[in-house]
């Protein structure tokens, strides 16, 4: 027998053991339909749909959302976090130096986590984090005209 999917948003909310309220329905639809959004842009999107909602109660429903595993935090050295709907693939990050956009970018090879470490200290290793620095298109095009 194969779990049933949930039908909807609310149903997945409710399926990890939360409440389903207008806002976190909207923010996690907005992150899932997103790249690797800012909180700012994030709650103007839940604003826009829903109404009044404050930056602290957008930072808790993310806080949520991450912790049951329905969204990824992203936080790259010297940057804002941001957040994305794709979860649960082990993915890794490209980052530009120049205009901070992020990037996925899936696994080079092997099984998740995709890097062994060479000494584990005794720790149960169950994903890797990888991010790559660089320019992006743009930037690298701007600096070499």
């Amino acid at each position: 027998m194969t779990a049933s999917r949930p039908s909807s948003t609310a149903e997945e909310l409710r399926g990890a053991g939360l409440r389903a309220t207008a806002a976190r329905v909207a923010l996690l639809e907005t992150v899932r339909r997103g790249g690797h959004l800012g909180v700012e842009t994030i709650a103007a999107e839940v604003r826009r749909r829903t109404g009044h909602v404050s930056l602290q109660a957008v930072y808790g429903a993310l806080d949520a959302l991450t912790g049951a595993g329905l969204v990824r935090r992203v936080a790259p050295a010297g940057g804002p976090a941001r957040y994305e709907g794709r979860v649960g693939d082990n993915h890794h990050h490209l980052v530009c130096r120049t205009c901070g956009v992020v990037a996925d970018a899936d696994c080079a090879v092997g099984e998740a986590p995709c890097l062994t470490a060479s000494d584990s200290h005794g720790f149960v290793i169950d994903e890797a984090e990888v991010v790559y620095w660089g320019l992006c298109p743009g930037c690298s095009a701007s600096r070499s005209t």
